[in-house]
């Protein structure tokens, strides 16, 4: 604090000495040391900012070896080039702090007609667990909790058909577009095969050890594929009943199987809260996708586009099908998604525990309406979940499957505009989500 002498003052540590450079170079030189880097800066500004066309001189930008960005013009011709590294840090070390940040892109959703209910159809005496529409888009059929598979006609939804035989309530239904075959899966264990031309059972399927719960078929071979409780998914030969593969890997329920021509062939959701690609020539899983915190119970694919999204509590998820990557999320249908359904105009629907139904627009992933229909006399709230749901092969019609024991049918509304029906969308509140 004093000094030794009065001729000898204390001489203060070289850090302090350090300190008070460094502040007067801060407070009084600033404009010096900034404008070497403000002068780089305009200079690529100005260089990235001419016309791109055969005159305007910028025809490509690069890195060169000795870590220039060059800006060449014509011919390969040198127009500009500024060094890209600094000793001074990581950060003057990228490009990206010398070129302004760009906006991330957002896509505007397209304008979709509102869907309303046209027809209620009534018949199961228990709740309505699948449904499926046969190729030619007359009819389509139903299973349920009370055993029976019913079909109905689809232009005016009359019953057409009972089928039964499983002791157990019926969980999946599915129609060959390439033999006159119904293929149903119970809580029974049992897949069967029904002849439609008889109306009886033709071929069982033996081999899951507890209650099965989806069903697809293959589009090129004679493949049906069939998942269950059992924490497997089994391929089998539709013609000799013999188990091709058994897909084991998940270790919770398979509750969703989807099946494609192009690889990966099969897709499989788990209550285990994975989604697994199978390569069906090794029948071994390829890729493991583990976004979803919570279990995946339903799959759709995309019917033009090589994608897929799966349906779980935490969000529904939209995937690229060649290597699984995650594209992005669908926010906002907070309940239980037991299925999920999407046409060719890219209208997603999803379907959940507590009876109501969101509609997508499938490349934005904006949900332009919300619909909770009514439980049907005799049946209590709770009876309101939507266990399935299907378009008609003209992708203009959409049946569901609930708990209320009925059949609903949608269609779009013909009289709807984009004046009367605008898309109320804001695109400061759509954020994308990493997970």
């Amino acid at each position: 604090m004093f000094a030794h002498s009065k001729d000898k003052f204390f001489d203060g540590p070289e850090s302090t000495d350090k300190l008070w450079k460094s502040v007067k170079e801060k407070v009084e030189y600033r404009a010096v040391l900034t404008a070497e880097k403000d002068a780089k800066r305009a200079k690529v500004q100005e260089l990235l900012n001419l016309p791109q066309n055969e005159g305007s001189g910028v025809d490509d930008t690069v890195i060169t070896r000795d870590q220039q960005l060059a800006i060449t013009g014509p011919g390969g011709a040198s127009v500009g080039a500024l060094n890209t590294i600094s000793k001074k840090g990581p950060q003057e070390n990228s490009i990206r702090a010398l070129l302004p940040s760009k906006a991330s892109l957002i896509v505007k959703p397209k304008w979709h007609p509102p869907w309303k209910l046209y027809r209620v159809i009534s018949g199961h005496t228990g709740w309505v667990r699948c449904v499926d529409v046969e190729p030619n888009n007359e009819w389509f059929a139903t299973g349920g909790n009370d055993r029976i598979i019913k079909i109905w006609d689809l232009a005016t939804g009359q019953l057409k058909l009972s089928l039964t035989g499983h002791i157990s309530a019926v969980r999946a239904v599915k129609i060959s577009h390439r033999h006159p075959y119904l293929f149903s899966g119970g809580e029974d264990k049992q897949v069967k095969c029904w002849d439609l031309e008889y109306n009886k059972v033709v071929r069982h399927y033996h081999g899951h050890l507890s209650a099965v719960q989806d069903l697809a078929l293959h589009p090129m071979l004679d493949l049906l594929i069939s998942t269950a409780r059992d924490s497997t998914a089994r391929v089998w030969d539709i013609r000799t009943k013999a188990q091709v593969f058994c897909l084991s890997g998940h270790t919770d329920t398979v509750a969703s199987v989807v099946c494609q021509e192009m690889n990966p062939q099969v897709i499989t959701g788990s209550h285990d809260s994975t989604i697994r690609l199978w390569d069906l020539a090794a029948g071994k899983s390829v890729c493991t996708l583990t976004n979803h915190k919570k279990s995946v119970r339903s799959l759709v694919l995309h019917p033009t586009l090589a994608m897929f999204a799966s349906g779980s509590t935490d969000n529904i998820k939209q995937w690229k099908s060649v290597n699984g990557t995650f594209f992005q999320n669908l926010s906002g249908h907070n309940t239980m998604i037991n299925t999920l359904a999407v046409n060719e105009d890219g209208v997603l629907v999803s379907g959940g525990d507590n009876g109501t139904m969101h509609f997508w627009d499938w490349d934005s992933g904006f949900c332009f309406q919300r619909e909770h229909p009514p439980p049907q006399p005799g049946s209590i709230d709770s009876e309101s979940g939507i266990y399935a749901l299907t378009y008609d092969k003209s992708g203009r019609r959409l049946i569901t499957a609930e708990a209320d024991k009925s059949i609903k049918m949608w269609k779009e509304d013909p009289d709807a505009t984009e004046e009367t029906h605008p898309i109320v969308w804001r695109p400061d509140v759509l954020k994308k989500s990493r997970f």
